[in-house]
């Protein structure tokens, strides 16, 4: 069960520099993001404090490698947490409700047929924070993402890439 928070809709979450930019999560990327940041805080943390803890047995700390790295570890780990949680702050978590049956959304499954080429691939779109292409996972923000959005099932949309104009056929819709 997500947190109240997570559920409501929109809000506006604040950090030091202003206001945060809205995360857009499925369900599966916001308990991907949890598990990470839970693996992060918990055993990465020791992981790497028993780095520095051997480090020091080295001797002195001025000139030890080992300590200094261990060191710049900790710090990086910290840093990417500290990303991860404010991340978490921003996310906004799309229901199975509000994925649209009838045009390409946020948490849609689209089956595409790129004309020229005349191959089919198939995309979940997520929003940017989830993207993966190894794994299909399509931007919202991505050239492609935006030009099916809010598309229906056998239109045609013309893409703008870096590599040329490119025509794709939205061949099937699943949420």
């Amino acid at each position: 069960m997500l947190p109240d928070s997570r559920r409501r809709g929109r809000r506006r979450v604040f950090c030091r520099e202003g206001p945060l930019k809205e995360v857009i999560l499925t369900k599966e990327g916001y308990e991907k993001l949890k598990r990470e940041i839970d693996f992060l805080r918990n055993d990465k943390r020791r992981e790497v404090a028993e780095r520095i803890r051997v480090a020091r047995e080295f001797g002195d700390i001025a000139e030890n490698a080992e300590y200094d790295d261990a060191k710049n570890e900790q710090a990086m780990l910290e840093h990417r947490i500290a990303q991860l949680e404010e991340r978490m702050l921003a996310a906004r978590v799309i229901e199975k409700k509000e994925i649209s049956k009838d045009a390409v959304s946020i948490g849609s499954h689209v089956k595409l047929r790129d004309v020229e080429a005349k191959k089919t691939l198939e995309y979940h779109i997520v929003g940017s924070a989830e993207a993966n292409p190894a794994e299909n996972k399509l931007s919202n923000e991505s050239p492609v993402g935006k030009a099916i959005m809010g598309r229906k099932k056998g239109e045609t949309v013309e893409v703008t890439t870096p590599r040329g104009a490119l025509k794709f056929k939205i061949l099937e819709l699943k949420s």
